[in-house]
Formats: structure tokens, sequence, C-alpha cells
């Protein structure tokens, strides 16, 4: 099963999934969605949670992973297990402990949350992948681009109580904001987050923005000629 981020709060309000497996490169995205099923495991009773993290594929021990998930807590009845393979390379050996993983869940005594990076098309062809495809489900976090960041700006300050204002001068404030952060969500998300300390709820003004929101901008190569050609 597919998920867009924007879908994932209705779905966990439906009930949760017996895996969840969270990939992209786009760190604040990922963490809010990875939060978001931590919140929902512990509000639906996984109270005991274990984190793997692969550093080095050929040397982890993959039947430490399965041992949790098959072993009986001692503390709750619950648990919420993690895998972070922050390669995105399991290698041979953790590709068939995957899918051998894959094939206990069900219970429903064991939540699992598996964090992934950017994976290139190889990558999600794999057996591997595929197995966690088929017993949970799966979210792709993508990048916001330009052309919906003053959207995605305008949601998040409506989310705390802030707005600007309507008309043409309200989209020229979203686009220079837009234009401050472009490529760098974390970093939007503290902009927002000052602006939540700064000033209180209602309209913010362009002189307002212009006065916080630091010039935190980031291209990576394949955007910088874009940019340069749009005159940033």
């Amino acid at each position: 099963m597919q998920l867009k981020t924007d879908q994932l709060a209705a779905h966990l309000a439906k009930g949760l999934r017996a895996l969840y497996t969270v990939y992209g490169d786009e760190p604040l995205l990922a963490q809010e969605a990875a939060d978001a099923i931590r919140a929902a495991a512990r509000a639906a009773g996984y109270s005991e949670r274990k984190v793997f993290t692969v550093g080095n594929a050929a040397h982890f021990d993959w039947s430490a992973l399965i041992g949790a998930a098959q072993a009986m807590s001692l503390f709750a009845e619950l648990q919420l297990i993690e895998l972070r393979i922050p390669s995105g390379k399991p290698g041979k050996e953790g590709s068939e402990a995957l899918q051998r993983y894959c094939e206990t869940l069900g219970a429903g005594d064991v939540l699992t949350l598996v964090q992934l990076p950017k994976l290139d098309f190889q990558q999600q062809k794999s057996g591997w992948f595929s197995a966690l495809d088929a017993a949970g489900v799966m979210l792709r976090v993508e990048p916001v681009e330009r052309r919906e960041l003053s959207a995605w700006i305008a949601k998040r300050l409506a989310a705390q109580g802030q707005r600007i204002a309507d008309g043409e001068q309200g989209q020229r404030t979203l686009a220079f904001f837009a234009d401050r952060v472009e490529g760098n969500l974390l970093a939007a998300h503290q902009e927002l987050q000052k602006l939540a300390l700064l000033h209180p709820q209602g309209i913010l003004s362009y002189d307002q923005i212009e006065a916080a929101v630091l010039n935190v901008a980031r291209y990576d190569v394949f955007k910088l000629g874009e940019a340069v050609l749009a005159g940033q």
C-alpha cells in the first residue's frame, strides 16, 4: 500500500498496519512521518520500543531483529520495532532476513517501522523492498518543489494560527518567504516556529516576514542552473 505524506494522518486515524516503511531524502517530512507513526503506536498501546540501526550490513546481527519480533515482551504486550538502514543497502544476508521478517508479521503484537533514504530504481525493484511493500504501508517522502512551496508555507502558518493577507501583496509575501527557504524544509520549519514566537496569531505583513526570515535556501547541483537562469 502506497501513501503520500499528506494522507498519513487520515490513514492512522483508521487504524494501524503491522509494518510501515518511510523512505526518502527530505529529513523534516521523514521525521514528521515517523513521529506520527510512533505517536499512533503509543496511543494504541505499543509501549515498548526497540531500535536497530544497520551501520554496516555485513556485520549487523540480523537474527537479533527477527528474534526481537518473535520474542515475548517482558514489559508490555505490544511493542514497536524500528529498523534504520541509513545506506539503503541491507546486503545479501539482510535482504534474505528482511524477507523472512516480513513473513513473520501479522499477529498484531508487533508494529515495525523501517526507515530508509532515497532509493534508486534497482533498489525499489529488489526482493527485500518488494517484501516490505507487500507486508505493509510504503510512505515515499518527496521534496516540496518550488511551485508548491508557497502553498506549503501557507498551510503551515495556518496550523499555528497565522496567515498572509489575501491578494497580490499576500502572494508576494509568500513568494519572498519561499525564495528564502527553497530546498531547505528543516530551516523553513524553524523560520515558521520563529514567526510563531515573534508574532501573535493573525495576519502577518510583508515587513514582518522580511525582518524575521533568514536566507537559508539551498540548491542541489541539478537545480543550480535553473536558479541562476531565474536570477536567484
